[in-house]
């Protein structure tokens, strides 16, 4: 079964680790206890939206990206296609024009 929790955690425990960070220098950063960002960390509490924009802005990853993996994620698990660009109607629905995804499958800013 998928959990979301667990995904998220992993989602924010793998860009803290590719920063070469501690638990410590980014709880301190987000303003959130250490022992409470190892237990989101590992799946086992679920960060508000508030709490999650925090611990993003202190790893300097926009939270749209750490949805977008978390999203990959899932899918894979789901066994579905991941797209590789931005649906068209999205875009238009968000006044947006050629914005998309990377060859890596990184969120590339409009205009």
């Amino acid at each position: 079964m998928i959990v979301l929790r667990r995904e998220i955690g992993d989602v924010l425990r793998a860009a803290r680790q590719r920063q070469g960070r501690t638990l410590r220098e980014v709880s301190s950063a987000a303003r959130v206890s250490l022992g409470y960002l190892s237990e989101i960390e590992r799946g086992q509490k679920e960060a508000s939206s508030e709490l999650l924009g925090s611990i993003c802005e202190a790893l300097d990853v926009p939270m749209s990206i750490v949805l977008r993996e978390v999203s990959d994620r899932i899918a894979v698990a789901e066994d579905m296609a991941i797209p590789d660009t931005v649906p068209a109607d999205l875009e238009r629905s968000l006044g947006r024009g050629a914005g998309g995804w990377s060859p890596r499958g990184e969120l590339v800013r409009a205009g």
